[in-house]
């Protein structure tokens, strides 16, 4: 029989089955259960190119050594980044004074959060996180087949004590973003230290530090801890204030055996040769940092400032620590309608009824024209729903 023949009868083979009812392949059922991840949008449902506060980007862009370091690593395309991205890694260490031995890269801080629940919990294991938390962290913990336990939370943001009433011999891991996402709200350090002494040794503690760089002493409180202990994970991004979203380049600091595991089921060459080059440039320019922090700090107060002037229009604003603000709908002007009327002024930002906060919509600090454009836009959007 020639190759064409062999080809035919194995379509009409394909066909026949088919046709005799057989089942087309199908996920496992915890992966059926996924809501897959919904980034935030950058355009209108028309099509138009909106003004983006929707992904608590830098309005800031990226330091100008970094952009230069991403154009310098051109000559080297067809070679492999290091592995083990060991300049990046070293560079880290010094930065946020840590072995950088224990540190281990990823594409973006999701990656590592996705392989923590894969290296810690499976079928028959529980997977815990606070209500209105990242929603990586239900993918993550499905993926793996686990228990998804999700405790309440308390005025939008984490509560120790329900966090701790859900603990049982099945937990695993506990997540707990630091400044929340997307919340924006923030739990001491007091607070975070007695849920770890809560937790039994072997459940690994995980601080989401995406937005650490927005807190004005940087977060420390959360490397000491992990320092101290070996089930404690803090990861990182260089997406927030560094401005490098596009390289996707995240990083994760534990205790010897935990870093092992990641590295056991991490991605190979996870961190592209110019993502590593620009991380490095990124760390160096203090001076950018700094500016971006300032930057959102008085345009996060500023605004903050103006919903309070809205708030007979039932406007309210959670107290946010991370570069975005959770305003509250409860007035005669709902979420969804100031979504779309936000929309139709040019601009476009967040609104979350998936993750049960159909009442609020989390806005992006932007540029100063962006900041006082969204508002006034939004004022105009109150007062005609009044």
């Amino acid at each position: 029989m020639c190759v064409g023949q062999i080809r035919r009868a194995l379509r009409f083979a394909a066909c026949a089955a088919m046709a005799a009812g057989m089942s087309t392949p199908t996920a496992k059922p915890w992966i059926e259960a996924i809501s897959a991840y919904t980034p935030g949008k950058a355009k209108s449902d028309d099509g138009r190119v909106l003004i983006k506060l929707s992904a608590n980007e830098n309005p800031l862009g990226c330091s100008p050594h970094a952009a230069a370091a991403l154009v310098d690593k051109g000559a080297s395309l067809a070679r492999y980044p290091d592995p083990a991205s060991t300049a990046l890694r070293e560079a880290l260490g010094a930065a946020y004074e840590v072995d950088s031995d224990l540190i281990v890269c990823g594409t973006g801080s999701d990656e590592l959060l996705n392989l923590i629940a894969m290296g810690y919990a499976g079928a028959g294991d529980d997977i815990i996180y606070v209500r209105y938390g990242f929603s990586v962290y239900d993918i993550a913990a499905r993926k793996t087949a686990a228990n998804v336990i999700v405790a309440p939370d308390k005025d939008y943001g984490t509560d120790v004590d329900a966090l701790l009433a859900l603990v049982t011999d099945k937990t695993r891991v506990v997540f707990v973003a630091n400044p929340n996402n997307p919340t924006g709200t923030y739990c001491s350090d007091a607070e975070i230290a007695r849920l770890h002494a809560g937790l039994p040794g072997n459940c690994v503690l995980v601080l989401d530090q995406a937005y650490g760089e927005y807190l004005e002493d940087d977060g420390p409180a959360a490397l000491e801890l992990a320092r101290q202990h070996d089930n404690v994970l803090i990861t990182r991004t260089f997406s927030k204030i560094y401005g490098l979203a596009a390289e996707r380049i995240g990083w994760c600091y534990g205790q010897p055996g935990l870093i092992a595991t990641l590295n056991r089921v991490r991605a190979p060459f996870n961190v592209t040769a110019a993502g590593q080059a620009a991380a490095i440039a990124a760390l160096g320019d203090t001076d950018f940092v700094t500016r971006s922090r300032q930057h959102n700090a008085e345009w996060r107060d500023w605004m903050a400032a103006e919903c309070a002037a809205l708030s007979n229009h039932g406007v309210k604003v959670i107290p946010s620590w991370a570069n975005f603000l959770m305003i509250l709908f409860e007035g005669n002007c709902s979420a969804e309608a100031a979504y779309n009327g936000l929309m139709a002024e040019g601009y476009i930002v967040r609104w979350l009824p998936g993750q049960g906060l159909g009442s609020g919509l989390r806005i992006t600090i932007g540029t100063e024209d962006e900041n006082r454009g969204v508002m006034a836009a939004l004022r105009k959007i109150l007062e005609a729903n009044a």
